[in-house]
């Protein structure tokens, strides 16, 4: 299967020589990006050290990430460049309007799951009632004040993902991108899983997985708030499979939050995951192994499964809903409306066409095979045998 467009191979082949010792580069690269960002906002990134710090590793990883591709080593400066300007903008508008610290985040919805699971079908159906609202891709990769559009912010999202249907034309039959669609925290949260979908760099994962995350749901939040700051008040509807890892710093920031988690036969769900990954990592590096691919995700997976059931232990039981994956597919019209009872929303009309719109635009091309990721079934079920006997009923 052709995974990214062949122009990407010219392109990479001209443009390589270009990011020789990029590793050498990041400290100024850094720099830069500081101030570009104090230049975007007229905010200062006087006291965020720590949060630049953090940035610096990130690039420093995909530095050192073997067959980094020119466009990759683009695209993982300039996302480090966007998020410190968003980082700054949501600080300035903080201390400009102090009252939106104010602004109460009350129950929101959030869906997570192992990636792969329905969750980003199941979060635009619980957005679709009049009184919810979820944010939009554009708003989490842009964020600012509503009713204060930025045409050149909204403009940016478009281009980043016009750049990626151009750059992968599968990747729309595998992830459903759009600046007006809601999307996942993951745009926010500065570190997590969601680079590893692009590239394995070394070193990061263990240092994603040993950090504390509070601070960064902190930020999601101001960030929520600044979104929500001067609008008519509806419940939010978040999403992120990345929210599995860090249920705990989660629940700490949004305590009263009602958590809804999507199953999947763990073993189907990895395949579409390590697909989803090798076909964005063909854009970004030249070297994505997909037996490293297949081994990297099933010990996450595991471990982010087992932090979610020690985390939900010390949950009530009425905190989080399960939902099968198949309750969103073959079964959703008989299970959806039941599920919005369950939660307590209204299921009328405007539900009903949420719905029927979801179940026709859902990708159907999207095939995988867990075996090109060395891996077998029997092998998953033994790394999550806790899961499965814990969660059978809902795979």
């Amino acid at each position: 299967m052709e995974r990214v467009a062949p122009w990407l191979r010219a392109v990479n082949t001209v443009f390589t020589p270009a990011i020789a010792g990029r590793r050498k580069k990041v400290d100024r690269l850094i720099e830069r990006a500081v101030r570009e960002a104090e230049g975007r906002t007229g905010s200062t990134a006087h006291g965020e050290e720590h949060f630049v710090e953090d940035l610096r590793f990130l690039l420093r990883s995909y530095a050192d990430t073997p067959g980094l591709t020119p466009l990759g080593w683009i695209g993982a400066v300039q996302e480090i460049t966007d998020r410190l300007e968003n980082r700054l903008r949501i600080r300035k508008l903080h201390a400009l309007n102090p009252e939106i610290a104010d602004e109460r985040i009350d129950r929101p919805i959030i869906v997570t799951g192992v990636p792969r699971t329905g969750t980003a079908v199941l979060q635009r159906l619980l957005a679709a009632p009049a009184g919810h609202r979820a944010p939009l891709l554009h708003e989490l990769m842009h964020p600012g004040l509503p009713g204060t559009p930025d045409e050149d912010r909204r403009r940016r999202a478009e281009r980043a993902v016009e750049a990626v249907q151009r750059a992968i034309p599968s990747f729309s039959g595998i992830y459903d991108m759009h600046p007006d669609r809601p999307d996942s925290c993951v745009w926010v949260l500065p570190h997590g899983i969601g680079h590893l979908v692009r590239v394995h760099p070394p070193g990061y994962v263990q240092w994603m997985l040993d950090r504390d995350y509070t601070p960064d749901y902190r930020y999601l939040k101001e960030t929520l708030q600044v979104l929500q700051h001067g609008a008519a008040r509806r419940r939010w509807v978040l999403r992120a499979p990345a929210h599995l890892w860090n249920l705990g710093a989660l629940m700490k920031t949004f305590p009263d939050a009602q958590v809804v988690w999507t199953h999947r036969d763990p073993a189907v769900a990895l395949a579409s995951l390590c697909s989803m990954t090798e076909t964005a990592m063909a854009l970004n590096t030249t070297e994505a192994d997909p037996k490293d691919i297949g081994r990297m995700w099933l010990g996450l997976l595991a471990t982010g499964v087992d932090r979610a059931r020690t985390e939900r232990s010390r949950l009530p039981a009425y905190t989080v809903v399960d939902v099968p994956y198949r309750h969103l597919t073959g079964e959703a019209r008989h299970q959806v409306p039941a599920l919005f009872e369950r939660l307590g929303l209204r299921w009328g009309p405007d539900e009903r066409a949420a719905l029927e719109s979801a179940l026709a635009s859902r990708p159907r091309d999207h095939r995988y095979d867990l075996a090109r990721y060395g891996l077998g079934s029997a092998e998953v079920d033994h790394a999550l045998a806790d899961y499965k006997r814990i969660y059978g009923a809902f795979l």
